[in-house]
């Protein structure tokens, strides 16, 4: 059984890792540790283990085999890179980091350090995108032409533990917005499925719905290496429904993921005969959405069998350069290759 700290107990900590490292018959959380001691120390008395506010005292304690890091973006990389260097196997929160050289030198220490580094895009677990990636592979679209994905919903003030005053929002803290918070996600699920890099990005971003430094809602135009184009929206302003839909347009037919709130994977073939079906629930920030991701499994699962993660260091690091490079196409206003 693998001894897990959780550092950082806001909102993904106590919505999503911590719920799910309990449901897991393989892995115990036996520390907390969090700047506002508070919470860690609520945490600790109310499920057993040791509380911190300093997480390289927690990262000093030596049964403590694994860490899922669940603070502020510009946090991740420091304080992953301290705790593989002190031998604990990590999952990180999303984006992995806030630049390109932080996410190197994140992978540097999981490789020199022999430890696993896994980030928690945990789209790429969901039933119906792990049925598409196959589906897609097999050729069940034939050519694929086109995309069209999206992750909106009102903000994260009611998500966050912060509200209005949550880090989300300072630029210093998060370095990006939405894009950061559900652009990345939506970044990396598409490399996933479709089993490809994306070469140009032309991005809109904008900050028109929040009193923020950070953008709260950007749509970008993506191509890959094959020639396949598609648009990419993140935004916090969708207000009275969150939207986290996916639709792959092919050669065969058209591939509807999550758009539909039972029948969450659909095929619609070139000669208008429709496949549904029920292949489990995405996570929502709305009320009742907080299902199992299945991502503290995968990460268990992998550290127990010895393989890679999911999304280890290079996938969370080649998501998260879509996302920069998006930012300078539209600083620049212009297509930027990646």
């Amino acid at each position: 059984m693998f001894k897990v700290g959780i550092i950082g107990c806001g909102s993904i900590a106590t919505h999503r890792h911590i719920p799910e490292y309990q449901q897991n018959k393989n892995a115990e959380i036996i520390a907390y540790c969090d700047v506002v001691k508070e919470r860690s120390d609520e945490l600790a008395a109310e499920f057993g283990g040791t509380s911190y506010s300093d997480y390289h005292e927690l990262l000093q304690n030596p049964d403590v085999e694994v860490v899922s890091i669940c603070t502020p973006n510009y946090l991740h990389a420091e304080m992953t890179i301290a705790a593989l260097h002190a031998g604990k196997h990590v999952l990180c929160e999303k984006p992995m980091a806030t630049s390109l050289e932080d996410a190197d030198a994140m992978i540097k220490a999981a490789e020199e350090n022999g430890r696993t580094l896994m980030i928690g895009h945990n789209q790429r677990i969901n039933e119906a995108h792990q049925q598409a990636k196959k589906d897609i592979a097999a050729g069940k679209l034939g050519k694929l032409y086109s995309f069209k994905t999206t992750f909106g919903h009102p903000g994260p003030e009611d998500w966050s533990v912060d509200g209005p005053d949550s880090w989300f929002f300072d630029k210093k803290r998060a370095f990006i917005g939405a894009m950061g918070d559900l652009g990345v996600h939506k970044a990396d699920l598409m490399r996933y499925i479709l089993g490809t890099e994306f070469t140009e990005v032309g991005a809109m971003i904008e900050t028109s719905a929040k009193k923020a430094d950070v953008d709260d809602n950007a749509v970008l135009i993506l191509k890959t290496a094959d020639g396949i184009i598609g648009t990419l929206s993140a935004s916090w302003a969708y207000n009275g429904q969150e939207d986290n839909s996916t639709i792959i347009y092919g050669e065969k037919g058209i591939l509807k993921l999550n758009a539909d709130d039972v029948y969450t994977y659909q095929f619609v073939s070139s000669d208008g005969q429709i496949e549904k079906e029920q292949l489990g629930e995405i996570q929502t920030n709305e009320e009742g959405g907080q299902k199992n991701s299945h991502t503290i499994d995968a990460f268990i699962k992998a550290l127990t069998n010895n393989e890679a993660p999911i999304c280890d260091g290079y996938e969370g690091r080649a998501s998260l350069n879509v996302i920069i490079k998006a930012i300078e196409s539209a600083q620049t206003k212009s297509i930027t290759l990646i």
